[in-house]
């Protein structure tokens, strides 16, 4: 069956670009782009380490606002547009709320893989693995 919305998470990695060429050259439908924004106090992010401060969450607020700007320019180029949601959470559930608020179809992501030693690749790779195991609709993993 053809998907008439697919979400597209982005946070910025090389993957999740890939994942939003995917669905642009995949899909003809609706596409909603997502980022989520991890609570500078959560225990993730740089906030459970650093106290959180105005700084760090204007640097927040500029990385959003340059990765919801970049997917619509990508959308552009192939004379596309993208609808843009921001939304601040743990990025695994609130992918997989949204994908049930949106009544998305499908879910196009980046799939972070590489040395499983690599401490940081598979912390990353746990969002996808999550949404993989949990989304009640189909999931399509770009690597």
């Amino acid at each position: 069956m053809t998907p008439s919305h697919v979400l597209v998470p982005l946070d910025g990695s090389p993957l999740a670009d890939e994942a939003l060429a995917h669905a642009l050259e995949t899909f003809d439908c609706r596409i909603t782009v997502l980022n989520v924004v991890t609570p500078l106090d959560a225990s993730m992010s740089e906030g459970g380490v650093l106290e959180p401060d105005e700084r760090r969450r204007e640097d927040a607020r500029e990385r959003t606002q340059s990765l919801v700007e970049s997917a619509r320019g990508a959308a552009a180029e192939g004379d596309r547009t993208v609808e843009t949601v921001v939304e601040t959470g743990d990025p695994a559930e609130t992918i997989l709320a949204a994908a049930e608020d949106m009544d998305v179809d499908q879910i196009v992501m980046g799939g972070h893989g590489g040395d499983r030693s690599d401490i940081g690749r598979r912390l990353l790779g746990t969002v996808a693995t999550t949404v993989v195991g949990e989304a009640p609709v189909t999931v399509t993993v770009v690597r």
